[in-house]
């Protein structure tokens, strides 16, 4: 990051801002530069991140396009495996999603009124409370 910038000029910044700012006031700018510093790095990261995301979209599009001009056949091993690629994210997203036991919701009275309340229990609490009672011993 400092490629152009050397120990000494490094140092004399540092005095000056020493001077600058005093003591007090020095660390508390250098933390603030710093945080700047690595939210621009994080920025630049995600953006990249994203231009390579495209970039590969794009070959994808393209090896599928030139597959399809082929009629998927006699394919070379790039555009196969782009394709293998693009089948593999096809099925994920085609992949049915887990069904989660839903709680199961039972209706009792309140102790202290004579309102109903729901009770609501786990399908592991309702199933073992639903087996046969267990013996104190």
């Amino acid at each position: 990051m400092f490629d152009g910038i050397g120990f000494m000029e490094l140092l004399l910044i540092g005095i000056l801002g020493l001077v600058v700012l005093g003591p007090e006031r020095l660390p508390v700018a250098v933390r603030s530069i710093t945080g700047w510093i690595r939210a621009l790095k994080r920025m630049a990261n995600s953006v990249k991140d994203e231009l390579e995301q495209e970039l590969k979209i794009d070959q994808l599009h393209a090896d599928l396009k030139k597959a399809e001009s082929k009629g998927l056949a006699n394919l070379s091993p790039e555009l196969q495996e782009s394709i293998d690629q693009l089948k593999q994210a096809a099925a994920s997203v085609n992949r049915p999603y887990k069904v989660e036991d839903t709680p199961t919701v039972t209706p009792t009275k309140s102790p202290d009124t004579s309102a109903p309340v729901a009770e609501v229990k786990s399908p592991e609490v309702a199933s073992e409370s639903s087996s046969t009672p267990k013996s104190n011993g």
